[in-house]
């Protein structure tokens, strides 16, 4: 099943196979680049590598203005000081305590009534952006982020920077691509650029940067993407050295592999990497459940009970508040104990958890390298003592662990690796640094399905990995488009009457019931056909019950068509009989393939529609109409006082209007929950805006009628 994030991106829009060369120039125009009304004459290779190039500096100036954002809050809030952890381990008790507590409350108010995307650790909220969205991203996210992340950071919030310079980054690449009105396929692209210019920017690490675009944003390698990235991620990088200097994020130890059985030491070290992913993930999803039961706590409020934990937590271990990049560098020296590495470790596990859960706002990867490098700390501390070949520092083994366990919590290991590549700019930190990353890769796949930041996605309901097309199919029940008519026979049926029936229905099976209308078994016109031969022996004796398959497969009226899918795939049935939800084995209908495979193309073609224009819908309340395809368009307008509380099947609209509601927007609700692909038994609300398609004459008389 391919990578959702492949779906509808790549490859882009294609030109026709009867390509003239006017058709040839009209597809060139429309892919130029339009600024102010001025469509400038640019090929599509060269607008993506104009766009990487002004996404880059876009980008890494907003990496620096990032950053200075987040110095000045910490002076704001602990006042002057060399490093983050110096002038919290300088600050009072009370403020300790406190502090957090009260950016929590500014977090909170800044993601209820700016940006609400601006919760969380960003990450999640651009792959659904360009897999969902058309690479759609507000404008206002990159002040929203900004603020939340660098108040959540400053004030003692155990996240990182990374997440939130992603997705500024992201919505900036966005909202160029949108100045621009470039294609769909582009402005997920400039997502892309803007995402690899905000790590490459933050790393000082152009090819890490590059990759991690593509292989977690896009999830391909695309070589229609390759150029455009880089060119951003190179440019994001020049730009930061050029103001902030060529230093690296970390000053890494010397490296060298002292020995080949050093490789098993490694390999322990990325199953326990994995392991510690797992335990992370799973962590941050216990601590959302558990804030999200706190009803009596106003969502606002939750960050600054958050808060207040960390600033407990603080008094005792100030190691794991803020962005813990003071403390890394002394565990890549092996300056740090080892009792205190495994409480350190424990500590920024549920430090990160409290934050995130809590609606803190900042980035899970530098938490990542943190946890990652107390473990690799531990295991060469703890290996140093157990083997008797000579094996390398502590420190190196926190080096490789940054990168395991970045690699087990992402599922981006080719990101993990080229990130501690460029750190130490050693090849030699490769061999062990693979076996690791690898390792540790595989097993976190095997047991948790989802990545730290698929997770968050995936409990929504948004599977990125199995695909657009299994998510709709999911989104669908089998009562939306099941048929009631059906064949229903009983078990003693004669032969002679089965063929009778069968030569003028139009049905391809025979639901066999007992004397209670009990589903019993399957008859299909395979099944009449391999019984000819045996008709000369058994005569007028042969009955249904002879006939039948005595395991059918049934799906009940709630289950979804993915199920129904996958039922069709171990039998050839045409027809599956439809069971009630109570679990009573009567049928009340059935499913045919090609209704499932017409609801599938026809889901298909709402997402896709929606996705593309959600942002027109949130960006513009005044326009009515947009083109859409041939003849037919696309129309919003606000669910009229007449039609509320209705559903929307009791309408008819397709059968009286010709028109379909392909997408329903909440504009009350966060950017994340804002649209809804509508149901027969969607409720219609007055507030909500309704997207409609259809000929643009019918269209039009609605919208008459509504307004």
């Amino acid at each position: 099943m391919p990578d959702a994030r492949t779906q509808g991106r790549e490859p882009p829009e294609e030109l026709p196979d009867d390509c003239t060369e006017e058709a040839e120039r009209n597809y060139s125009r429309r892919q130029a680049p339009v600024l102010f009304g001025f469509r400038l004459p640019l090929g599509r290779q060269a607008t993506m590598l104009l766009m990487g190039l002004l996404i880059g500096v876009a980008g890494g100036f907003g990496a620096i203005a990032f950053r200075w954002l987040i110095t000045t809050c910490q002076d704001l809030a602990w006042g002057p000081g060399d490093t983050a952890l110096g002038r919290i381990e300088a600050a009072s008790p009370l403020m300790v305590l406190l502090v957090p507590a009260l950016g929590g409350v500014l977090v909170g108010v800044i993601t209820r009534y700016m940006a609400p995307e601006a919760k969380g650790h960003g990450v999640p909220e651009v792959m659904y952006a360009v897999a969902r969205k058309g690479g759609v991203i507000r404008p206002v996210v990159v002040i929203g982020k900004a603020l939340a992340s660098a108040v959540c950071i400053a004030t003692g919030g155990s996240v990182g920077r990374e997440g939130p310079i992603v997705q500024i980054g992201a919505a900036m690449g966005s909202t160029l691509g949108r100045l621009f009105r470039l294609p769909v396929n582009a402005v997920r692209m400039s997502v892309a650029c803007g995402a690899a210019a905000g790590i490459a920017g933050t790393f000082n690490a152009p090819i890490a940067g590059a990759f991690f675009a593509l292989e977690v944003i896009l999830g391909n390698f695309s070589s229609n993407a390759f150029g455009a990235v880089v060119i951003s991620s190179v440019t994001a990088t020049a730009i930061t050295r050029s103001v902030l200097g060529n230093e690296p994020a970390f000053q890494v130890p010397a490296y060298s592999i002292h020995s080949p059985w050093e490789m098993w030491i490694y390999a322990v070290l990325g199953l326990l990497a994995a392991g510690a992913a797992i335990l992370y993930v799973l962590g941050i999803e216990w601590f959302e459940d558990r804030f999200d039961a706190l009803d009596r706590v106003p969502v606002m409020l939750r960050p600054a009970v958050g808060g207040l934990i960390i600033g407990f937590v603080g008094l005792f271990l100030p190691q794991i508040m803020g962005v813990g990049y003071d403390t890394i560098q002394p565990m890549l020296a092996g300056e740090v104990g080892l009792g205190m590495l495994l409480v350190l470790l424990v500590a920024k596990m549920l430090g990160t958890g409290l934050t995130i859960g809590s609606g803190g706002s900042g980035g899970v990867f530098a938490p990542s390298l943190f946890i990652g490098a107390a473990l690799g700390g531990l295991v060469g501390g703890i290996a140093g003592h157990l083997v008797s070949f000579p094996i390398g520092s502590p420190g190196a083994y926190a080096l490789v662990g940054m990168g395991a366990m970045v690699a087990a919590a992402t599922h981006a290991p080719i990101t993990a690796i080229l990130i501690i590549f460029e750190l130490t700019n050693d090849y030699h930190v490769i061999l062990g640094l693979m076996v690791s990353c690898i390792i540790g890769t595989l097993v976190s796949q095997r047991v948790l399905k989802q990545s730290i930041y698929t997770m968050k996605l995936a409990r929504r309901g948004i599977d990125l990995k199995e695909g657009q097309e299994v998510n709709v199919l999911r989104s669908v029940q089998v009562r939306d488009i099941m048929r009631h008519d059906m064949e229903i026979v009983q078990e003693q049926t004669t032969f002679a009457q089965l063929v009778d029936r069968m030569v003028l229905s139009p049905h391809y099976e025979f639901l066999v019931v007992d004397d209670d209308g009990r589903l019993v078994g399957i008859i299909s016109v395979d099944d009449i056909r391999h019984a000819l031969p045996r008709l000369s022996t058994q005569g007028e004796e042969f009955v249904a019950a002879d006939l039948m398959s005595r395991r059918p497969i049934t799906v009940r009226e709630t289950d979804t068509l993915d199920r129904v899918m996958r039922c069709i795939a171990r039998r050839t049935y045409e027809e599956i009989p439809v069971l009630p939800a109570d679990g009573e084995p009567r049928p009340i209908g059935v499913i045919r393939r090609d209704d499932v495979i017409r609801a599938y193309n026809k889901q298909m073609l709402r997402a896709d529609l929606g996705g593309s224009v959600s942002a027109r819908m949130s960006d513009s309340t005044q326009q009515r109409l947009w083109a859409a395809i041939g003849p037919h368009v696309l129309g919003q307008v606000e669910v009229p006082e007449v039609l509320n509380g209705r559903t929307l099947a009791s309408l008819h609209l397709p059968a009286r209007h010709g028109v379909e509601v392909i997408l329903i927007e909440h504009p009350e609700r966060p950017d994340d929950s804002r649209y809804e692909l509508p149901r027969g038994e969607t409720v219609l609300e007055t507030g909500q805006r309704m997207l409609l398609f259809g000929e643009r004459s019918k269209v039009e008389r609605l919208l008459e009628q509504w307004t």
